[in-house]
C-alpha cells in the first residue's frame, strides 16, 4: 500500500472504523488448510465431522485468523503495514463453508511513545459472515509509526 493511502499514528483516532471486502470460504479451502496446518476430523472430513462437537465441516480458527488478515490488509491502511504487538483473539462460532467474511475494525485505544517515533493501537476486529455471526473477535495491539516530520 502506498504512503498516500496508509495511515500513520496522526491519522487515526478513536472510534475510527474500517470495513474490509468480503471473502467467500469454501470446504474445499477448508479440508486443504487443515491438512496442511490443522488436521483434525472436524476440518478434514465431511462425513467424520458430522459426529463431532462441530456436527459439520468448520474451518480451522487459524484458517478463520488467516482470513481475517488477508481482509485485514487491505481494508486497515497503516503505513508500513500491519506490526502486531499481541492481543487477544476468540472464535465465537464456527466458519462453516459458503461463509462469506468480512472484517470490521474499530480503534480502540491510541498511546503514542514518549521516545520513539511510533505508537501503540489497540483495534477490535470482528470477523462476520453474510448474516452477521461473529466467527472471530480479535482485539489487537498494533505498532503504528508516526508521520516523519
Amino acid at each position: 500500500m502506498s504512503d498516500a493511502t496508509s495511515r500513520y499514528l496522526d491519522d487515526l483516532a478513536v472510534g475510527d472504523n474500517f470495513t474490509s471486502s468480503t471473502y467467500e470460504i469454501t470446504a474445499d479451502e477448508i479440508i486443504a488448510f487443515a491438512s496442511q496446518f490443522d488436521p483434525q476430523p472436524f476440518h478434514t472430513d465431511e462425513i467424520a465431522a458430522q459426529n463431532t462437537f462441530f456436527a459439520g465441516l468448520a474451518a480451522s480458527g487459524w484458517h478463520t485468523a488467516s482470513l481475517t488478515m488477508k481482509l485485514l490488509v487491505a481494508s486497515f491502511p497503516v503505513a508500513h503495514g500491519i506490526v502486531g504487538a499481541g492481543g487477544d483473539i476468540a472464535w465465537p462460532s464456527a466458519t462453516r463453508p459458503g461463509d462469506i467474511l468480512h472484517v470490521d475494525s474499530t480503534v480502540l485505544k491510541i498511546t503514542p511513545s514518549r521516545s520513539k517515533p511510533q505508537g501503540m493501537v489497540q483495534v477490535e476486529s470482528l470477523t462476520k459472515n453474510q448474516h452477521g455471526e461473529i466467527r472471530q473477535r480479535l482485539v489487537a495491539n498494533q505498532v503504528v509509526p508516526r508521520r516523519d516530520h
